[in-house]
């Protein structure tokens, strides 16, 4: 997830995503039966080039070494598993502790992760990086290749024999203007260098068929005002400072017939609010994203009683989120919950 620097060090290991499916146990057998069928297609494949962040990087064959940095995400790590991609994993930081895919938080746990010593960045540093021997290293934003935090960057990586990735909006450390279609771009891009992207196609086209069933239902309903923010965080200088206000979230909740009380409280992904403009927002639901919480419903329904003028706090209106809320593969879960929840009727 997206977090603003220098408060990612305080932090790193915060909020990420998901996906449609338990990837890691659907498809394996088929994998082995098809070996020799798959080693010819992978053969054909290749070479595959992609400009990721104005950096060409080249595949010559899938890679089978891969590093997933920290980066407070579980978008890459899931998008991976939800393409039965989990044995070419050699070491994940990522983690959410829950997730909205049944099976999904068991199969991350179960990742190898290197046995790595993290730096102050909560994160794999440069020397360490080296002794993983990856041939691909994925990263939410740029920051996980930035020198000056103590990590190897794409031209150290690529001297090594590596190739590097940056997610979807994730450039300039900042994804403010996220959409779904990033989430869709990260599954096609992984489809393209593990040449699986039939698969990714699979899991795209569910996805959409999902979201627009939901959307069909709500459209023409009244749009409620909902706040979104993670729960039990402290991102900045007020008490709320870990509230969204940009990002793929805007456009989930548009999907589900809603729309962001505090769209306009900031132009990055959060906004750091003091408690009276909370206070003064007419908000109609809450949607609290946890990250390794074990009752976020506490704590939405904690901040409702704080609350009691709003229309939320009248109605006990609330959903609790976890990976679905952010990039990654499984965006449709989230807009299906809060819809159902905002709009029961429609259903």
């Amino acid at each position: 997830m997206p977090i603003n620097r220098p408060a990612a060090t305080a932090l790193a290991a915060v909020l990420c995503l998901l996906t449609t499916a338990c990837g890691g146990s659907s498809g394996q057998g088929d994998e082995t039966d098809g070996q020799d069928s798959e080693a010819a297609a992978s053969k054909a494949g290749y070479p595959v080039t992609l400009d990721n962040c104005g950096r060409e990087e080249t595949f010559e064959k899938a890679p089978s070494r891969v590093v997933v940095m920290n980066g407070a995400s579980v978008a890459e790590v899931s998008t991976l598993l939800a393409l039965g991609l989990q044995d070419r994993i050699v070491a994940n930081q990522q983690s959410y502790g829950m997730s909205e895919v049944p099976g999904r938080a068991a199969a991350v746990k179960a990742l190898p992760t290197g046995d790595i010593k993290l730096n102050d960045a909560y994160d794999i540093p440069r020397e360490a990086m080296f002794g993983l021997r990856p041939d691909l290293v994925l990263s939410l934003t740029s920051y996980g290749f930035d020198q000056k935090n103590g990590f190897a960057t794409r031209g150290q990586l690529s001297e090594i024999g590596a190739n590097s990735y940056v997610s979807p909006q994730g450039c300039d450390d900042e994804p403010s203007e996220m959409t779904l279609d990033d989430s869709y771009r990260l599954l096609r891009d992984m489809g393209k260098i593990f040449n699986v992207g039939d698969r990714a196609e699979k899991l795209i086209a569910a996805s959409e068929k999902n979201i627009a069933t939901v959307a069909e239902k709500v459209e023409g309903e009244k749009r409620p005002e909902v706040m979104v923010l993670f729960s039990h965080m402290t991102m900045g200088a007020n008490e709320f400072s870990s509230v969204v206000s940009n990002g793929i979230v805007n456009d989930i909740l548009a999907r589900a017939g809603a729309v962001n009380a505090f769209a306009d409280a900031s132009r990055t992904t959060f906004a750091d609010l003091s408690k009276e403009k909370v206070a003064a927002a007419d908000v109609d639901a809450v949607v609290v994203i946890a990250y390794h919480d074990p009752n976020p419903a506490a704590y939405a329904e904690k901040l409702l009683k704080e609350f009691p003028q709003w229309p939320a706090a009248r109605n006990n209106t609330y959903v609790t989120l976890s990976d679905s809320m952010y990039l990654g593969p499984s965006n449709d879960l989230a807009v299906e919950k809060i819809a159902t929840t905002l709009h029961p009727d429609a259903f």
